[in-house]
């Protein structure tokens, strides 16, 4: 199976350990292994035998997992090494060459080119930044074809951060439902008390993780959660790749899945201070203009400005140590990924730097 290169990872992997200042990550600041452990009130940790464990994930890591969820019980879910993998996890079982899928930009692109992979034809409906980056429900009615077999959302978006709203994804379900197509939404920036597809449409499926909101990226811990069927064929094929995540993983994750409610207080935090520096820096910056999401992670900023947003992410890594993913990264210039998860100083002071690239002679 040949794909591209991934454009969003590989740029992250060339030049995030440039950075100074960190505008682009996605992840809410990490836990230390120990800040982690302080939390096993239980004692948990010192008890995992190093066996593979319960192959499809801990039953008490699942018990977890659906308390984000109104509905499923254990034969609804099954672990991964990580949203990502979930995600491939979940393609992999569905997909067959020949199958239509649709999929929404920006986006993140294993949306589109995974399933080009499998031989999959794939429309890709844009979202309307003038319109709170909302898909049109007209163009997705009208990409529907006899052969969809799935469509596929990153909700909240990656880049946008926004959250499709409540009634495009109910008539997105009513069509899917009409036309008997399956949906994957990837909820790995999701707040627990937003809806989840899984809970909404028979054919949902989701994914899942601990490392955007939950501070837990280097875990790899992710889940699926979906109809038992179709979880049943996904632990199936597991055998032949990750056949499990481990004791000492899902007890990890069990101990923040527990304390739950404080990380995600802890992420509320960062997340409207990040806001809030970045509104008042709006205010003074007329060349920039973001629509801010409430709940998530990331947001995509758009500049004026008539510079390429790679040449101009390279020259402000190399000048001023700020980082940014540009918008080619998404395949959509004059744009760049802007974070809520950084250091409140930090932020102040590399959007600073940007204004003064953007405002010189």
């Amino acid at each position: 199976m040949k794909l591209p290169k991934f454009e969003v990872e590989q740029w992250m992997t060339d030049h995030e350990n440039e950075a100074v200042f960190n505008l682009t990550d996605t992840c809410i600041p990490p836990l230390t292994v120990r800040e982690l452990l302080a939390l096993d009130m239980a004692g948990d940790f010192q008890n995992v035998r190093l066996d593979y464990g319960a192959i499809t994930g801990d039953p008490r890591v699942k018990d977890e997992i659906l308390k984000l969820y109104k509905s499923g019980n254990h034969d609804n879910v099954t672990t991964a090494q990580g949203c990502l993998q979930g995600n491939e996890m979940v393609m992999e079982t569905l997909l067959e060459a020949g199958d239509h899928v649709i999929t929404f930009k920006p986006g993140y692109q294993a949306f589109s080119d995974y399933p080009k992979a499998l031989g999959c034809t794939v429309t890709e409906l844009p979202l309307d930044e003038e319109n709170n980056w909302q898909p049109s429900l007209r163009e997705l009615e009208e990409a529907l074809r006899q052969k969809t077999k799935l469509i596929i959302l990153n909700d909240p978006n990656n880049p946008t951060g926004m959250r499709f709203n409540d009634v495009f994804v109910s008539e997105m379900i009513r069509l899917a439902r009409q036309n008997d197509v399956w949906i994957l939404s990837d909820e790995v920036y999701r707040d627990p008390r937003f809806p989840s597809v899984s809970d909404l449409y028979e054919k949902g499926i989701c994914t899942g993780s601990l490392s955007k909101m939950y501070s837990l990226a280097g875990l790899r811990f992710g889940w699926i959660k979906g109809p038992k069927d179709m979880i049943r064929k996904i632990n199936e094929r597991r055998d032949y790749s990750i056949i499990s995540t481990g004791p000492l993983t899902d007890t990890l994750a069990l101990i923040a899945l527990k304390h739950k409610e404080e990380l995600l207080e802890r992420a509320y935090s960062v997340i409207q201070d990040n806001r809030t520096v970045i509104r008042e820096w709006l205010r003074e910056e007329p060349l920039c203009s973001v629509v801010l999401p409430e709940f998530s992670t990331v947001s995509f900023m758009k500049y004026e400005a008539d510079i390429p947003s790679e040449t101009l992410a390279l020259d402000l890594l190399r000048q001023d140590g700020v980082f940014f993913v540009p918008g080619d990264c998404f395949f959509h210039g004059s744009h760049l990924r802007l974070s809520l998860t950084a250091d409140p100083e930090v932020m102040k002071q590399g959007l600073t730097l940007l204004s003064r690239y953007l405002h010189r002679e």
